[in-house]
């Protein structure tokens, strides 16, 4: 099984963290997308960050959203795991969430990706997605 990992950062103010590590580490942001750009939404989370991409460190890509429920600072980090098929993220999601918590079931999304979303029985949080 090959896969891909990518640090993907929960964030109190997403732009602005990203900016500061673009500053900090040498780079620049190369998108950001809002809940209302990518699921056309029209409430309070419109204009929250749901996908943002900073470039550092010679090409190292962090991947930002800002935070929709509360959290402590410290936890709110997440590892996105992308497979190249929907059944091997279906695999490795059933895998992971032996154990912990699922947040988001693994399922076709909207927004052009099978994605979903637990905690594993260690605590660490996990985003795994496959490209439709």
């Amino acid at each position: 099984m090959m896969g891909s990992l990518k640090p993907y950062i929960i964030s109190e103010d997403a732009r602005s963290q990203a900016a500061f590590y673009a500053q900090s580490l040498g780079g620049e942001i190369v998108s950001v997308a809002t809940h209302g750009d990518l699921m056309g939404a029209e409430h309070e989370l419109k204009d929250k960050v749901m996908h943002l991409c900073v470039m550092v460190a010679g090409g190292h890509a962090i991947f930002m959203a800002d935070a929709i429920e509360s959290f402590t600072r410290g936890t709110g980090l997440s590892l996105a795991l992308e497979f190249d098929s929907e059944q091997d993220a279906g695999d490795a999601f059933g895998k992971l969430a032996v154990g912990g918590h699922v947040k988001h079931p693994i399922e076709r999304q909207p927004f052009g990706i099978y994605y979903g979303e637990l905690t594993d029985k260690y605590g660490v949080s996990w985003m795994i997605t496959a490209a439709l």
